[in-house]
């Protein structure tokens, strides 16, 4: 069956320009309408050391106050013993569009003395995300999945502006093949504009060194010139420079922003010149949000490939494969051709056997025959002999 599909031409496409308009145009607008009508969501993890500005990152991104502050949940209070995992949920709606944003925060991350194994709990939410999601996928009624995986990991880089840590390293090698790493360089004010350049490309060689890929956003070929050079502008900005705020400031022309305010200075939080937060804006919620996503399922679809096999579940995959109906035909006559000839050599088989059995029967029957014969010509001799003898004493008694 193989060689015959092998040598079937593959299915020609035809193409056709119409002579007039018929309205499968339109089917982008019903996606948009189905879309907008069920609502969207999406679940980002952030991890990063304490007093990294993760709450106040989210908080920026969003220009509202989602995540409250380490202190604000009172996690300085006590010294965490292990790394938590805290989930924030918010039903948000822009311009009739409503986005069910999870937020799963890790505080305790990188907090210890002995950080050896601390990404465990975080991989292990991460895998139980997509063990829930394939225990519903494998359900009888699947109309109702609930979407809960990771698509997105927001990782906060200490602004050293050396290279990565161990722990960095560590990290970003187990979760690599996850979850899609976004690698964020914190509180970026905190270094001049050569120290930050310096900084990313020596994060770009580590990460390149030990084979730990971050996020790539997808190019399509029907993206035009400008959508290409927004998202190549985007994509050389990783790891992002951010600095985060959500404080109205007064600049020294007057202007009220979002941004920090120094004595030597205002950093704006969206200017794009002061830090990368615009372009990671546009990343995660304007422009690519759905792409993470997509690329979330792919990562997904090699891990649920791999848990399959761990279970011993092995996929056929000749059901997907394209049949020609006239090879189809040829190899089922072939096999039904080579059947028949498998029953005429086993009925010959059969009957060579028959006859042999019949042969061997006859030949027994004939060597006994042969036996009582011999037998009863003895024995018919043996009486000649004695009648014989019987006569000869008779006639020497007469005399």
């Amino acid at each position: 069956m193989a060689a015959a599909e092998a040598a079937a031409p593959p299915p020609q496409v035809q193409r056709r320009k119409l002579t007039s308009y018929v309205g499968f145009a339109n089917l982008p607008n019903q996606v948009h309408r189905s879309c907008v009508r069920k609502g969207f969501s999406f679940t980002a993890m952030v991890v990063g050391e304490t007093g990294l500005g993760k709450s106040t990152l989210i908080n920026t991104l969003f220009n509202t106050n989602l995540v409250p502050s380490g202190e604000e949940r009172g996690l300085h209070d006590e010294p965490a013993k292990t790394v938590n995992i805290e989930t924030i949920s918010a039903d948000i709606e822009e311009n009739d569009v409503r986005l069910r944003l999870n937020i799963i925060d890790t505080p305790g991350f990188g907090d210890f003395i002995n950080n050896s194994e601390a990404w465990d709990p975080i991989l292990q939410t991460i895998e139980a995300r997509m063990d829930s999601y394939l225990e519903q996928e494998n359900r009888v009624n699947r109309s109702r999945i609930v979407d809960n995986r990771v698509h997105a990991l927001l990782y906060f880089i200490q602004p050293t502006g050396h290279a990565l840590r161990q722990i960095d390293i560590e990290f970003l090698s187990r979760l690599n093949d996850r979850v899609n790493v976004i690698p964020i360089i914190a509180k970026s004010d905190t270094l001049s504009e050569e120290e930050v350049a310096s900084f990313k490309k020596r994060i770009m060689a580590d990460l390149k060194h030990h084979g730990i890929q971050t996020v790539t956003l997808p190019i399509s070929e029907y993206d035009d010139e400008e959508t290409i050079a927004e998202t190549q502008e985007i994509q050389s900005r990783i790891p992002f420079a951010i600095v985060g705020s959500n404080n109205i400031v007064t600049t020294a022309d007057g202007r009220h922003v979002r941004g920090r305010a120094y004595p030597w200075g205002v950093i704006e939080i969206d200017n794009e010149d002061h830090s990368d937060f615009v372009k990671l804006r546009q990343m995660l919620i304007r422009t690519n949000m759905e792409d993470l996503k997509e690329q979330a399922n792919v990562l997904y679809e090699n891990y649920r490939r791999q848990k399959l096999i761990s279970m011993g579940v092995v996929q056929d995959e000749s059901v997907f494969k394209q049949v020609n109906p006239g090879a189809q035909h040829a190899e089922a006559r072939a096999l039904h051709e080579a059947k028949l000839a498998r029953m005429e050599n086993e009925m010959k088989l059969v009957f060579q056997r028959k006859v042999s059995e019949k042969e061997a029967k006859l030949k027994q029957s004939e060597e006994e025959l042969y036996a009582r014969h011999s037998e009863m010509r003895h024995a018919l001799d043996t009486q000649r002999q004695e009648l014989e003898e019987y006569k000869r004493r008779l006639q020497n008694s007469l005399r």
